[in-house]
């Protein structure tokens, strides 16, 4: 019976544990946000609260709902999860520290006969502990060696970009306008966190690079301040500025704050800030976003005129959304320190689109639109926009905009009513707010998304248009 109650004691503090470094990874291993900012807090409570309890209030008929129950259940939830645990180095660790402390735990009760019940919170709380103090002291290493890196690299021009949307675009669309004329290399995919731009430098960062990109994101004040501080770069493009993330930051003041801590590089030479940012220009901060004249945007692409330094300019990309006319432009301004406008010019008409932010593809005689990166209002409306001329029968995927207030999903559902036949709620955060105010449009709530592809082939025929508008996984 002992050795019975001592694995099983094993398997339960396991099973919690992958619930818990789950949900820390989910949220970069910030556990302020697990506990004060999670979407799921039945999650919270199912797989690791009430557990908890069950186990030290039901005595020996805690094991018939250890095996009957709850590891069933957390088997099914983790098997149905769209972003599995990743088993990084880090994870790893994580486990190797939990399965000494818990062994080390359940010798000491055995040896001394002293223990009631094998403690659970105490081996998962102090693993999480000791966790965390050795990644940082992993972290200053990797810190070091990354700015030595950087230190290293001979005239290396280091441009940082950040923005409340459309910053991996902007990012995107400048490297493909200087990767014409330099060596350049970017931050891979949507990499924006101090410890990701650490680890890009120490792994991918070649010694031949002439122009560094780098994505600077934040859910904190002062995030963005360490990253600035740490690369020291050249130039910074500061782009629009809105209620993205709003839960963490409490008021569009405390975003803007936020963004400008970009500026704090003691090597800068020139900053582009867009006017959402309300900062007073200066002999290093330049404000843009008045320069556009006209805008045209299609299913094929945009085209656009601005005035750059008194002249104007007519601009082509196959790129889709009459938003990314002011992402395009934030990285020409920098562009056009490094090289001729003319030469900028042919570059735009080359762009290449960004993967999962208004890709188009066709299939099976439907066009579809993955635009599941875009989370903005603006930048959602402006896709609702884009797509309402198309003839035929539009459909939409959306969760409603994640991480931002019940007014710009209401002024979002309203856009929804205006444009689609047929709009299916991927998402529970924002199910109550979309279902009361979509009136009009035809309605399916998708409760799992693992049946999403059976109810796309089920209401969708040749010749719909189908929009993945945003994506949140199923933590959210």
């Amino acid at each position: 019976m002992i050795l019975f109650a001592t694995i099983s004691h094993f398997i339960f503090v396991l099973a919690l544990s992958v619930y818990l470094i789950s949900a820390l990874q989910w949220y970069s291993y910030k556990l302020e946000r697990v506990v004060f900012h999670y979407q799921r807090y039945d999650w919270h409570l199912l797989f690791f609260i009430v557990p908890i309890f069950v186990y030290y209030l039901s005595g020996d008929f805690f094991w018939i709902y250890l095996y009957i129950l709850y590891l069933p259940t957390l088997f099914l939830w983790y098997k149905k999860l769209d972003k599995k645990l990743i088993f990084t180095n880090r994870v790893k660790r994580f486990f190797l520290f939990l399965i000494l402390s818990t062994i080390f735990q359940d010798t000491l009760c055995l040896a001394y006969d002293k223990c009631q019940n094998f403690g659970v919170i105490l081996p998962i709380f102090v693993s999480i502990l000791i966790s965390f103090l050795f990644e940082k002291i992993l972290f200053n290493g990797y810190k070091n060696s990354a700015k030595k890196k950087l230190d290293k690299v001979k005239n290396l021009k280091i441009i940082a970009i950040t923005a409340s949307y459309g910053k991996t675009s902007i990012k995107n669309f400048l490297y493909q306008i200087l990767s014409k004329n330099y060596y350049s290399y970017k931050t891979p995919r949507s990499v924006n966190t101090l410890a990701g731009i650490i680890k890009d430098i120490n792994e991918n960062l070649r010694d031949d690079i002439e122009i560094y990109i780098v994505e600077a994101g934040a859910r904190l004040r002062g995030d963005i301040d360490k990253i600035a501080r740490f690369l020291n770069h050249h130039y910074a493009i500061v782009g629009v500025i809105g209620e993205q993330h709003i839960e963490y930051f409490k008021t569009l003041e405390n975003i803007r704050n936020t963004k400008m801590e970009l500026l704090n590089s003691k090597r800068l030479k020139k900053a582009i800030v867009h006017k959402s940012a309300y900062v007073k220009p200066d002999e290093k901060v330049e404000v843009f976003g008045d320069e556009i004249l006209k805008v045209e945007s299609s299913l094929d692409g945009i085209k656009f005129i601005a005035k750059i330094d008194e002249k104007e300019y007519e601009f082509s990309a196959p790129i889709l959304g009459e938003f990314n006319a002011i992402n395009i432009l934030g990285a020409i301004l920098i562009a056009k320190e490094f090289m001729p406008m003319e030469e900028i010019v042919k570059a735009v008409g080359l762009l290449e689109g960004v993967e999962h932010r208004l890709q188009k593809i066709e299939a099976n005689g439907k066009i579809i639109i993955d635009d599941s990166y875009n989370g903005n209002l603006e930048g959602m409306m402006s896709s609702y926009d884009l797509v309402s001329e198309f003839n035929g029968r539009k459909i939409l995927v959306t969760p409603g905009i994640v991480e931002s207030s019940v007014e710009a999903n209401i002024e979002l559902a309203q856009k929804i009513d205006e444009v689609f036949d047929l709009v299916i709620i991927s998402g529970k955060v924002n199910l109550k707010t979309l279902d009361e105010h979509i009136v009009r449009t035809q309605k399916i709530i998708l409760k799992d998304k693992n049946d999403l592809q059976n109810v796309l082939q089920k209401h969708t025929k040749s010749g719909d248009l189908i929009l993945f508008s945003n994506d949140a996984p199923s933590y959210m």
